[in-house]
């Protein structure tokens, strides 16, 4: 399979399987077998999720894709030796970033719940090509695309976060501040967003927001 064809979903999929990594391997660049120069689609999608992670609190160097031919099978084990040493230099997921279980599974299903949004956003806005991952690497670390970022998908990813922990009972800002890692500031600006939404409500009795 091309890897112009792995999708978001795929490699959340397999974290939410357990999985503690990731590995893609695609054809070098310039000798894709299809006219379509899938492993150019494919580092978009991996630049993307890995800012994803990072922003969700998992180390995004558990998400890895290397280039290589059908005929390198010595650098294809060589490389997945390699890869499977540094995951278990990482620990488990979860745990080895710093999350406990009920964290993970939240930031999992938050990204779950927006895939098909982000999808789209990949495509339709971010469906670039460089003439080498540097040039991606540069631009996904740049100013620019972390403006981008915010105002596109960070929004959203906490918006699904926030919705879920709703769904359990409903929370007070300071509370939501603190489940979240985020400043009280923020959580107003995104629980602000979700009533704009429909998303959320107020129950000023109990000054606590509730899943509308």
């Amino acid at each position: 399979m091309c890897t112009g064809r792995v999708d978001l979903a795929h490699m959340l999929r397999a974290f939410t399987k357990g999985m503690d990594g990731v590995f893609i391997g695609a054809c070098r660049l310039n000798e894709c077998n299809y006219i379509t120069q899938g492993n150019y689609h494919i580092l978009n999608k991996i630049f993307l999720f890995k800012k994803i992670m990072a922003y969700l609190g998992l180390n995004p160097e558990r998400l890895r894709l290397e280039f290589m031919s059908s005929g390198e099978g010595n650098l294809f084990a060589a490389v997945v030796d390699d890869f499977v040493g540094q995951v278990r230099g990482l620990g488990p997921l979860g745990k080895g970033d710093g999350l406990d279980n009920n964290r993970l599974a939240l930031n999992l299903k938050a990204i779950a719940r927006i895939i098909p949004y982000i999808r789209l956003v990949e495509s339709e806005q971010l469906r670039l090509k460089f003439a080498t991952p540097e040039e991606y690497e540069q631009f996904y670390a740049s100013e620019a695309f972390g403006r981008l970022f915010e105002g596109l998908i960070a929004e959203k990813l906490a918006v699904s976060q926030i919705v879920l922990l709703l769904k359990e009972s409903p929370l007070a800002t300071a509370e939501l501040s603190k489940f979240l890692g985020l400043t009280p500031s923020e959580i107003s600006r995104h629980i602000n967003s979700a009533a704009k939404q429909g998303l959320v409500r107020y129950e000023e009795d109990r000054k606590l927001f509730a899943l509308a």
